[in-house]
C-alpha cells in the first residue's frame, strides 16, 4: 500500500498497528559504470516486490533519495546531506506519523552511509518517546536480508561492495541500458583493513574509480537472484512488524 496513493481520511482510517515503512537511499557516485542514482533504483525495485507480497498491510512512504553521502563528496554527481542533518531529517520523518498515533515505523535502508546516522536516529527517538511502552522503532538495510551466498554459487564477492558485482548484477537486471562497459573493470578489495575495528574513512582512501568490489563478475542472472533473495528477506522481516504482540522484545 502506497502513502501516495491514499487521500489523508484514508490514513487516518487505517490502524494504528499498520507498519509504517520509509524506504531510504542516496544519490551518489557509483565508478564509472554504474548511475549515480544506483542505490535508489535498487531499494525502489526490492520495495517494489515486496510491497506486491505484502500489499494493504503496510504502508509505504514515498523513496526518500537524498541520503548521508559526505564520503563519496569528492566525486561530482554525488549529493549529500551531513551526517547530523540526515539523522535531524530521520526523526522528523518518524514524527509525523508517531504524533497522529501510529506506533511501528521501519526504515529500509538501501545505501551503507547512512547506517550510522540511521541508528542514532531511530535510539534518539526511543529516548524521546521512552515513556512508551508500545513503540516499534527499527532501522534495516535490505543487504542484510536473505542469503545471498546460498542463492547463487557462482557468485564471487561474499558482501555487498559498492558498484561491485552484486550492484552492478542488479542495475544489469532492471536498467541494463545505464550499465556502461564493465567486464574489464578491475577489482578493488572490499573490508575496512583493520579487522572488526570500524576505520573512518572517505571513497578515495578506498578506491580511485569510485567502486569497490567486483564489477566484471556480474550478470543480470545474478541481479535476479539477488533481487529476489533480498525482497523475499524483506518480506519475511515486514512479518514480523506485522505480527509482533505489541510488548515483547522479540520478533513473535
Amino acid at each position: 500500500m502506497q502513502l501516495t496513493d491514499l487521500n489523508w481520511k484514508t490514513v487516518d482510517g487505517l490502524s494504528r498497528d499498520t507498519p509504517i515503512v520509509f524506504p531510504v537511499a542516496a544519490l551518489e557516485q557509483h565508478g564509472h559504470h554504474m548511475p549515480v542514482f544506483t542505490d535508489s533504483m535498487l531499494l525502489a525495485e526490492v520495495i517494489r516486490r515486496a510491497d506486491e507480497r505484502i500489499g494493504d498491510r503496510v504502508l509505504f512512504a514515498p523513496l526518500q533519495w537524498l541520503g548521508n553521502s559526505d564520503h563519496h563528496i569528492d566525486f561530482p554527481g554525488t549529493v549529500s546531506s551531513p551526517p547530523r542533518l540526515y539523522l535531524d531529517l530521520i526523526r522528523a520523518l518518524a514524527e509525523n506519523f508517531l504524533r497522529h498515533g501510529f506506533k511501528r515505523i521501519v526504515f529500509i535502508n538501501g545505501h551503507g552511509g547512512n547506517d550510522v546516522p540511521g541508528r542514532q536516529a531511530v535510539f534518539e527517538l526511543r529516548q524521546h518517546h521512552r515513556e512508551r511502552k508500545d513503540l516499534l522503532l527499527l532501522f534495516a538495510t535490505y543487504w542484510d536480508f536473505g542469503t545471498p551466498k546460498t542463492c547463487r554459487d557462482d557468485l564471487v564477492q561474499k558482501e555487498m561492495g559498492h558498484a561491485c558485482e552484486w550492484e552492478t548484477s542488479m542495475i544489469l537486471r532492471i536498467a541494463p541500458h545505464l550499465v556502461q562497459p564493465h567486464t574489464a573493470v578491475p577489482a578493488v578489495p572490499t573490508g575496512y583493513g583493520f579487522g572488526k575495528a570500524y576505520r573512518g574513512w572517505i571513497t578515495k582512501d578506498r578506491t580511485i574509480p569510485g567502486h569497490i568490489g567486483s564489477p566484471a563478475s556480474a550478470t543480470p542472472e545474478k541481479g535476479e537472484a539477488l533481487l529476489e533473495t533480498f525482497s523475499t528477506g524483506i518480506c519475511g522481516f515486514l512479518e514480523q512488524v506485522i505480527h509482533w504482540d505489541g510488548v515483547s522484545w522479540d520478533a513473535t
